[in-house]
């Protein structure tokens, strides 16, 4: 079973891939996490201005890149000169160990090339790209081994239905958060998975109670983004399923040598 829908899975999933030590979003990343034991990515989904699927979060390159301007107004070929290494440090400055490296913005498409058995937390950012990543998940056989997400529920339209998995909304977080909070009655879900900020405007997200609820409505819950072990432990330790994280290899550490606690 892919482990991201297994309520008794405790799935390590590669925030950008191992984002913390390697320039998000580049084979790089999804390299050093995949060597580090991550149990799946998790990647974000732009649209080309020429219709292609690319792994990136920012609607723009200047944050991440070489180049600047908005993804959507260049082409696939455009793309292909931005150093997506140029701008990683992890030092705050010093050094840049990745700049001219050759490190490349990647399509959905070369990332499960490359990974042909990792599972993938797909998340589109825009409704605009949801048929082009529909047609890439089905033409490279990774449909059951990818999980769609989005914040906007209107990016997930097309994924509703078996044989595809998508999480929860950001409004059907909301919704459940405070069915739960309220001991309501949940409405029936429409997705299969919660992947949820660990706080939101001061409150814990995946508190005990919203998991409890979450886990009898059959849906597990991934909390994103943690990078301290003892965190992770304590969110495990309330029932969470996944722990999305910059820094896959110390999360797996301490869910691998370390007795789970309240």
């Amino acid at each position: 079973m892919n482990p991201l829908l297994d309520l008794g899975a405790r799935p390590v999933i590669a925030h950008r891939g191992a984002s913390g030590l390697a320039p998000e979003n580049t084979m790089p990343a999804f390299q050093l996490a995949a060597e580090q034991g991550a149990d799946a990515f998790e990647l974000d989904v732009q649209l080309t201005a020429d219709g292609a699927p690319v792994v990136l979060h920012d609607d723009t390159l200047d944050r991440t890149t070489d180049r600047a301007g908005p993804v959507g107004r260049l082409t696939l070929a455009d793309l292909r000169s931005a150093d997506a290494g140029a701008r990683f440090t992890p030092d705050g400055g010093p050094s840049f160990p990745f700049r001219g490296t050759g490190a490349r913005v990647p399509t959905l498409g070369e990332v499960l090339w490359a990974f042909p058995r990792m599972p993938l937390l797909v998340e589109i950012k825009h409704p605009s790209a949801q048929e082009a990543v529909r047609r890439v998940l089905t033409q490279e056989d990774a449909v059951g081994r990818c999980v769609v997400a989005a914040a906007d529920p209107a990016a997930l339209a097309l994924f509703r239905e078996p044989p595809f998995a998508c999480t929860a909304s950001g409004p059907e977080i909301s919704q459940l958060y405070w069915a739960a909070m309220l001991r309501r009655r949940p409405p029936r879900p429409r997705y299969r998975v919660l992947s949820v900020p660990e706080r939101h405007r001061g409150l814990l997200v995946p508190t005990r109670r919203f998991i409890t609820v979450a886990r009898e409505l059959g849906c597990p819950v991934h909390v994103w983004t943690v990078n301290d072990p003892a965190a992770a432990r304590r969110h495990w330790g309330r029932g969470l399923a996944g722990i999305v994280t910059n820094y896959p290899g110390a999360v797996r550490n301490a869910r691998d040598s370390r007795v789970l606690s309240p």
